[in-house]
């Protein structure tokens, strides 16, 4: 198992990890099997994008309209549970096939982190299975 930061710079931020996972995957021990990659937080989630130039950004703005405008109850800041309620529907983890030591990804797929409560430093988890 290995475990790294990534460093957000903006409030909301698509960071592209897919370079970090390979890297990872060029020293595993098996050079075929899943690679699961988890985000130690509740205001930050990882999933698959396409990152045309804009896209972040779509994927932004479309995440915040899924939530309703209401009042929220978090005891130590109402206006961030948005934050926590989006980074439970994307999820804190992805189980990723590989051969070769190399991501089985679609030819537009990244590995991203969704950052929705930045700038912070985010603890990523990365460990193989098969």
């Amino acid at each position: 198992m290995q475990t790294t930061q990534v460093a957000t710079r903006g409030k909301e931020q698509v960071v592209d990890i897919s370079d970090m996972v390979e890297d990872f995957l060029r020293a595993a021990e098996r050079a075929e099997g899943v690679c699961v990659v988890f985000v130690a937080h509740t205001t930050c989630a990882l999933t698959t994008a396409d990152l045309d130039p804009g896209s972040d950004l779509d994927l932004l703005q479309a995440l915040r309209s899924l939530l309703p405008k209401q009042s929220y109850r978090h005891p130590h800041d109402p206006a961030h549970m948005p934050d926590h309620i989006l980074s439970s529907l994307i999820g804190p983890s992805l189980a990723l096939p590989y051969a070769n030591r190399r991501l089985l990804l679609g030819t537009w797929q990244r590995v991203v982190l969704v950052e929705l409560d930045g700038p912070r430093q985010r603890t990523i988890h990365l460990t193989t299975l098969g």
